[in-house]
């Protein structure tokens, strides 16, 4: 009896695999680098090569011990004809991932888009487990985000769904590379904070987040404000406030729209836990539309961080169940 599946989280700049058991726990990951630009023939190679690395491994044979293999891609996937229809990452147009690893690899395959696997992921084994209707954003470089409408995974008319970083906040507000001004993730994701944190310090050479740096602003992230925040230094404070008020206002506007009975929060930046949640609640309940008595939304961090998107792609079969 088959008991394992294969989940790819295919990246810009890393490619990761993972052996999956019948309880989602990954019992093998390996990875390599995507190494871009290069041709896709070359990419489905790098694929095909974990994919059999891991079962060799582990003494099994792709064809008769995975049941499938699922691949998580940045860009539109078309689930009807497993087509990656644009991916301006990777420069790939009209790519067709899925029958061409099917070939590589002699069993079935599932693609989907990278932010709506690791949404799947969260759903089936993480913070958003067992809920019908759920929402997971990850503040990383963007802002990347999936929805799970009664259980399935939602992707929209034209397989683009879920954008919900490029919803806007602000009118006329910063550039986004969309070619839209004002976009959320502009102003909440990890990058928008390190931006911003970088601002901050750079009007105000004498402040002690530069200690925390050692005076080098390359060395400023995501992490910097929270720790200067935590050490009690004022601007620290009001970057953090700033960044989670957009983080806040955004989650606010996603609640009014799918009233998910779970938000998730992902990335890097989640660890800061309640630090960061706390604060995001206390604005949500003040600011989204809602009566008294009416079950209010959940949000909570992430579980699976880095995984997810792996155990994401390997349950994407059960999509098809």
């Amino acid at each position: 009896m088959k008991q394992y599946t294969i989940g790819v989280d295919l990246g810009g700049t890393t490619i990761s695999a993972g052996l999956v058991d019948e309880n989602y726990n990954i019992v093998h990951k390996v990875g390599c680098d995507t190494n871009l630009p290069r041709p896709a023939e070359e990419v489905e190679k790098s694929i095909a090569d974990l994919c059999l690395r891991l079962c060799r491994d582990k003494g099994l044979d792709i064809t008769k011990d995975i049941c499938w293999v699922g691949i998580g891609t940045p860009g539109s996937v078309n689930q009807s004809t497993g087509v990656v229809e644009f991916n301006a990452n990777f420069g790939y147009n009209e790519w067709t991932l899925e029958v061409n690893m099917e070939r590589r690899l002699g069993c079935k395959v599932y693609i989907e888009n990278d932010a709506n696997a690791a949404a799947y992921g969260e759903y089936i084994a993480g913070g958003a487990k067992g809920a019908q209707y759920a929402v997971v954003i990850t503040l990383g470089t963007g802002i990347g985000s999936g929805i799970i409408i009664n259980g399935k995974i939602f992707s929209g008319f034209n397989y683009a769904g879920a954008e919900l970083g490029h919803l806007v906040i602000v009118k006329d507000g910063r550039p986004c590379m969309c070619g839209r001004n004002g976009c959320w993730e502009k102003y909440a994701s990890a990058r928008a904070l390190t931006e911003d944190t970088r601002e901050a310090m750079k009007a105000h050479p004498d402040n002690m987040m530069w200690k925390l740096v050692d005076g080098d602003l390359s060395r400023v992230n995501a992490k910097t404000a929270f720790d200067g925040m935590r050490a009690g230094d004022e601007l620290a404070t009001k970057v953090v406030h700033n960044f989670v008020e957009y983080v806040a206002c955004g989650i606010t506007s996603v609640i009014n729209i799918f009233q998910p009975e779970i938000l998730c929060i992902g990335g890097g930046i989640s660890r800061e836990g309640e630090t960061l949640l706390a604060p995001i609640r206390e604005y949500v309940d003040r600011e989204e539309y809602a009566r008294e008595g009416m079950r209010r939304t959940k949000i909570v961090a992430a579980k699976l961080c880095n995984d997810a998107g792996i155990v994401g792609a390997a349950s994407l079969g059960m999509q098809n169940v």
